[in-house]
């Protein structure tokens, strides 16, 4: 009988969910070898050299699977992946505006650093993976077992998009599964993730039956999910030691991307872009749940902008609950528009038409402004939102 460190048994969380995830493997056999794109806004930073004290130092040390990586199924992957070192350097570029989120995460748990390479497998660290057969996201979520771990999803909205939602029912479910059927196993709990529980716990029967130890080295289980963690453990050895196995890692700074800043009303996000002088694209592709580009607070009510712009986005949005409260007036100054003006206090250029009783959008330096306040705004909700 194999024995296995006792860091394995982790993450103990109370209650238990039983579901299955079985469509998204196909993607996953896949996502390295095809991966070609980078994130529409890092894709211009030139590859570093792994650095020491960066986020994969930093994931090294949360790495809790060595002595399961010397199993030789993961060696089978090692070679397969190293036919394709320029992929894994590719999906580690993608990953960066997440990884310091992910590990965060998986620390504040004591969930073993490893998993934070999952997204390598499921998604190629793309926020908005949509397969064929349905799985979602960053983390491939089918519909049924989004909506039962309460990532809600409708015509405006998709929690398996949204990263923070995602990856907290993502590390949820894990460890749910791992305290409901398998003593903590996080291993055993990664299987059933891939395949469901059903799969999972019927082959540790036959295996147990059989006189096997019952951990996920013993199991006989569907193809993909017999590849499922040793793929995930050849990924931890590259990273590991990337010198050794050719791998050139991009430097990610052990520290923020981004920032989550609460959002009380609805926004569109090029009003946000405009407001802050954060490219649309960046707003985006931070927050890919907001399917119409508005903020909903009452299903996100936190949007990702990149960290620098935190303190410039609060201040505004200070500012335009204030002028909504006491109904500002502004004098227009040389260089002002309409559009801006209504981006700068968050409010639709109909809008400001409607209070200042214009009819086109020229204004003139000197004119005077009223900018709506908070009844008004109320009196007329649709006009907040630039459809």
């Amino acid at each position: 009988m194999t024995q296995h460190p006792l860091r394995r048994r982790v993450c103990r969380l109370a209650g238990g969910l039983l579901l299955t995830l079985s469509v998204s493997a196909h993607a996953q056999t896949n996502a390295l070898p095809s991966t070609t794109s980078t994130s529409p806004f890092w894709d211009a930073l030139m590859l570093q050299p792994f650095a020491q004290g960066d986020i994969w130092t930093r994931m090294r040390d949360n790495f809790q699977w060595e002595i399961d990586a010397q199993e030789p199924r993961v060696q089978k992957w090692i070679d397969y992946y190293r036919r394709y070192p320029g992929n894994i350097t590719t999906i580690a570029e993608r990953a960066r505006p997440w990884l310091y989120w992910v590990v965060s995460e998986l620390e504040r748990r004591d969930m073993p650093g490893e998993i934070a390479l999952l997204p390598f497998i499921e998604s190629a660290y793309d926020p908005t993976a949509r397969h064929s057969g349905g799985a979602t996201g960053m983390w491939q979520f089918m519909p049924g077992t989004g909506d039962a771990l309460g990532l809600r999803r409708d015509r405006a909205y998709d929690g398996r998009l949204d990263v923070i939602a995602s990856t907290k029912a993502a590390l949820d479910y894990i460890q749910q599964q791992a305290d409901q059927w398998y003593n903590g196993d996080i291993e055993l709990s990664l299987a059933a993730y891939n395949a469901g529980a059903g799969t999972v716990n019927r082959a540790r029967r036959g295996a147990i039956a059989a006189g096997k130890s019952g951990d996920y080295w013993s199991l006989r289980l569907p193809r993909q999910t017999m590849n499922y963690v040793p793929k995930l453990l050849a990924l931890s050895r590259m990273i590991a030691d990337p010198d050794r196995y050719d791998i050139a890692l991009p430097s990610v700074p052990d520290q923020p991307a981004f920032a989550r800043v609460p959002i009380e009303g609805r926004l569109d996000l090029a009003q946000v872009a405009q407001m802050t002088g954060i490219s649309r694209s960046r707003l985006e592709y931070l927050n890919p749940g907001l399917l119409q580009k508005i903020t909903l607070p009452s299903r996100a009510p936190e949007l990702l902008v990149p960290h620098s712009f935190k303190n410039t986005l609060v201040s505004l949005l200070a500012e335009r609950q204030e002028a909504f409260a006491r109904g500002d007036r502004y004098q227009v100054r040389r260089g002002d528009s309409l559009s801006a003006l209504a981006a700068r206090y968050a409010v639709s250029v109909n809008e400001l038409r409607r209070y200042n009783g214009l009819r086109g959008d020229v204004i003139h330096v000197g004119q005077i402004l009223n900018i709506p306040a908070q009844g008004g705004a109320e009196k007329h909700p649709n006009t907040l939102v630039r459809r």
